[in-house]
């Protein structure tokens, strides 16, 4: 019951600062293309209960395309310097979960977007997350999931709490591939 109230806050959260922000800047959502990816095929058990909510699928079958590999994301923007410079971690990476999950995730959108692709032909996320606390994997997932609601999609994916990742301040690295023209 109490994980059941948490959901619907964070829903409810989710909802209203969707529909503030757009209220605040007078404009209206783009419309976004929902139709599912020609090259992919969800896979469900066929005694699938409906009425439970899960934030990805146990499967998706890959039926034509070509798979697009990405490299683990970070806070840090896709173009940085290596090694890392200490301000610019200190400036991406925040002490913040969801925050770093976000900019991880804008620059999977950014890279999928360049190879020609949408959110919508991600087939799998692999999301590494360091110094975990619970809560985390609900923080990370509800993050995650809101880049897919518009396409009415959910990619398989492995969630995982490790000891550490490439530099102290980081809490999250997010590797995905996706399947395209």
């Amino acid at each position: 019951m109490k994980t059941l109230r948490s959901i619907t806050t964070f829903v409810l959260l989710g909802a209203t600062a969707g529909f503030l922000s757009s209220s605040a800047t007078g404009q209206q959502a783009k419309p976004v293309d929902t139709t599912p990816s020609k090259h992919l095929e969800v896979i469900h058990h066929p005694d699938y209960d409906k009425t439970v909510f899960m934030p990805f699928v146990p499967a998706i079958k890959i039926k034509s395309g070509k798979i697009l590999w990405l490299a683990g994301g970070t806070a840090l923007p896709v173009y940085h310097d290596h090694p890392h410079k200490r301000d610019q971690l200190q400036k991406y990476m925040v002490n913040d979960l969801e925050q770093q999950v976000r900019q991880a995730m804008d620059g999977i959108k950014q890279t999928v977007e360049a190879a020609g692709g949408s959110m919508k032909d991600v087939v799998h996320l692999f999301i590494f997350r360091a110094r975990p606390r619970m809560g985390d994997i609900g923080k990370a997932s509800f993050v995650v999931n809101e880049y897919f609601k518009p396409y009415n999609h959910k990619p398989t994916t492995t969630n995982l709490a490790v000891l550490e990742l490439g530099e102290p301040e980081q809490l999250v690295e997010i590797q995905a591939f996706a399947v395209i023209d």
